[in-house]
């Protein structure tokens, strides 16, 4: 998630700028830019839309910025939707998902039911593994693109 930082450098804003927009302690938003702590899908989403850019741009899946077409909603509904389908897709069980992730495979299923939010760790991780777009499985686009790890 280096690009956090690039991108906030590049429109001359300080941490706390970006803290105040995301409404987070700058402690906070300090410790998800330098790497110590997971920015929540939430903010990263809301991150996204500030700056006009791609969740994949973020994760380092793609140079594009951002899609055409994209929104800027996050649709939890399509989220867990497309988790559970990319993962049928690939012929994975949540067990399998869950030794890749290091998760009980009971998580997994809080995933895909909704009942929790995918931390965006284990995104970055599912969506490498089953080459998929972030903003595609959060439903910011409804086209689906194979990845690529530029970071």
């Amino acid at each position: 998630m280096n690009r956090l930082k690039k991108i906030r450098e590049e429109n001359k804003l300080t941490q706390k700028d970006i803290a105040k927009m995301l409404n987070v302690s700058l402690g906070t938003y300090s410790m998800n830019e330098e790497g110590h702590d997971t920015i929540t899908l939430k903010n990263l989403i809301k991150f996204c839309d500030i700056f006009n850019i791609s969740l994949d741009y973020i994760y380092g899946f793609s140079d594009t910025e951002n899609y055409l077409n994209s929104s800027k909603s996050f649709n939890k509904e399509k989220l867990c939707t497309r988790l559970k389908e990319c993962r049928k897709e690939n012929k994975l069980t949540q067990k399998d998902i869950g030794q890749i992730l290091n998760i009980d495979h009971s998580v997994w299923c809080r995933y895909e039911k909704g009942t929790t939010i995918i931390p965006t760790t284990f995104l970055y991780i599912f969506c490498k593994k089953i080459n998929v777009s972030a903003d595609y499985l959060v439903g910011r686009i409804d086209y689906n693109i194979k990845i690529t790890n530029k970071s």
